[in-house]
Parts: C-alpha cells; structure tokens; sequence
C-alpha cells in the first residue's frame, strides 16, 4: 500500500503492482495445442528459443522438457501474473508431476517453464527435434 496525497491520516491506496512473470510454453500450452486455453488472458510475446540444454520427451499428449540434453526447444514467450501462474501450476500437477523452474533462454532472459526430471521419462521416446510442433516430421529429408 502507498499514501495517497488525497487520503487523510492512515487511510491507504492499493498499491499498484503489475507482479507479471514470463512464462516459457514449449508443448501443450503453445497456440493451437491442447491446453492453449488456459493462457487466453495471457500476453503473447511471441517465439522464444532455449539455449542448447536440454531434451525433448513424447509423453503421448503433451511433451516434458528435461535439463541435461543438447536440443535448443523452440516454444511461445507470455507474460502471466501470478494467480494465472497457479492455476498452470495445478494443470501441470505441479510440483508432483511437472516442477516450475525459471531456465534461461536465447536472449539472456529468464522465464518460468515446467520441466521434468530424468527418471520420471525414462524410456520414453526422445523427440530429435526442439520442437513439439514437428513432432511427427520425418528425422531425415525425404528419399530421393
């Protein structure tokens, strides 16, 4: 709370917080797949790209980011506030099935995003590309 000039002795304004984070969507959360909805009142900020870290995992619906991998995942930037945030949180069954890390990304900036640990996908197959969205292109160019 701030003091309002206007307001006399004691009486408080709300103060005016924007408390907004930046939220990585690499998988069912990316525009045009399953879970999209839930961003609706979220601000779009366009492509964003990780460093070389990590690997992508097929889980049937919906894919895991794992750390420790050599893919650059390729995903949608929003701004989220926090009760948007926790409410993700419970869609991801976070922190039982997916835990909410802040990673970095391509641009230096640092975002929220929901991975998984190895042995919660082990044996599952690994997507050869960074990108949920070609999950099922062909691995090598067409036969000549």
């Amino acid at each position: 709370m701030v003091r309002s000039p206007g307001l006399s002795q004691g009486m408080m304004a709300p103060t005016l917080t924007t408390d907004l984070i930046l939220l990585f969507a690499y998988g069912s959360l990316r525009e045009g797949e399953r879970d999209h909805a839930a961003l609706a009142q979220a601000e779009c900020l366009g492509p964003a790209t990780t460093p070389p870290r990590y690997r992508l995992v097929d889980l049937g619906v919906y894919p895991a980011l794992v750390e420790g991998g050599q893919l650059s995942v390729t995903g949608e930037l929003y701004r989220v506030d926090r009760e948007l945030r926790r409410r993700l949180d419970v869609l991801k069954e976070c922190p039982i099935l997916f835990q909410r890390h802040s990673i970095e990304l391509l641009t230096g900036q640092h975002a929220d995003t929901y991975l998984m640990r190895e042995e919660q996908v082990r044996g599952r197959r690994r997507l050869h590309t960074g990108d949920w969205k070609k999950r099922f292109s062909p691995r090598f160019g067409p036969r000549r």
